[in-house]
């Protein structure tokens, strides 16, 4: 059976504009696990950071995963979204289609690009940075300067 295991981690950054929003925190982080991850669900919407593993007792995948956890509020600030595999068995969409060797960390822009891979695990501050030189990035944080803040 297929242990392809999805953490996605999908916050709303909370606005003004919608008073629904503002009350979410980032207890309300979704976690769910799916036999199949399907990148197309993302495209223009999140970034996709996936962790790829041999195993879930893989030390540097659970070092990635506690220092994705750490900071939550980075991540959903740039829409990323945090998915896992650690069962190279199961042949998954994501693994066919990224050909990982063992540890690998992936950066996918909106646009469904890959934008980096990392062997090691990579502390958000550098994940950060790496999205924050997209041109995509650049252009909704030059967009938020824009909009003004009514709280």
């Amino acid at each position: 059976m297929k242990r392809t295991l999805s953490i996605v981690i999908a916050t709303l950054f909370a606005t003004c504009a919608v008073a629904q929003d503002t009350s979410l925190s980032l207890e309300d982080t979704v976690f769910v696990t799916q036999s199949e991850a399907n990148l197309n669900e993302f495209f223009w919407k999140k970034r996709p950071v996936v962790v790829f593993a041999d195993s879930d007792a893989d030390p540097r995948y659970g070092e990635q995963i506690e220092l994705l956890m750490a900071s939550l509020p980075d991540l959903a600030e740039r829409d990323v979204v945090v998915l896992t595999d650690t069962d190279p068995a199961a042949r998954s969409e994501l693994r066919t289609k990224l050909r990982p060797r063992g540890f690998m960390l992936v950066i996918i822009g909106k646009d469904g690009g890959v934008k980096l891979r990392k062997p090691l695990p990579w502390d958000v501050r550098e994940i950060s940075r790496s999205i924050d030189k997209m041109p995509m990035r650049k252009r909704e944080i030059r967009e938020q300067r824009l909009v003004p803040n009514d709280g």
